[in-house]
């Protein structure tokens, strides 16, 4: 049975260790599914929310408040325009940025396994987002 440990998913005072075990990450794995319309064997703990399962723009928005439902996680602390491009034309933003000297500035990582320690914490913010994983 595959377990994997959430370890310091709070501040540091209340890091506790959690385990999420197979049954949670199937049904991970089948939201995932359903919400982003990937196929199952996509869905690994590495697998980035925005470049590899390819969920952007609204459509993260929407998943993400359909995963705070389905997991009653809170999401009110997370920033998702940090972690996913906005819907919209990206050819006018790039030729602003060419001729401002702009460079884009780099969205943050958001994975299959961030989602999980969400889960166990019971929120999605920073702090459960950078706590450390451990696979056992």
């Amino acid at each position: 049975m595959m377990q994997i440990k959430a370890i310091c998913y709070g501040t540091y005072t209340d890091c506790k260790t959690k385990i999420m075990n197979e049954e949670l990450f199937n049904r991970l794995k089948s939201f995932l599914v359903n919400q982003a319309g990937v196929e199952d064997h996509e869905v690994i703990l590495e697998a980035k929310i925005e470049n590899d399962l390819g969920v952007t723009g609204d459509d993260a928005l929407d998943l993400l408040l359909a995963y705070s439902k389905a997991f009653n996680v809170d999401v009110t602390r997370f920033m998702a325009a940090d972690y996913f491009d906005g819907e919209g034309d990206p050819i006018l933003p790039a030729i602003i940025r060419m001729f401002t000297g702009k460079r884009k500035v780099k969205n943050k990582v958001l994975t299959v396994a961030d989602l999980g320690k969400g889960i166990l914490a019971g929120k999605l913010d920073e702090i459960v987002i950078n706590s450390k994983l451990e696979n056992n």
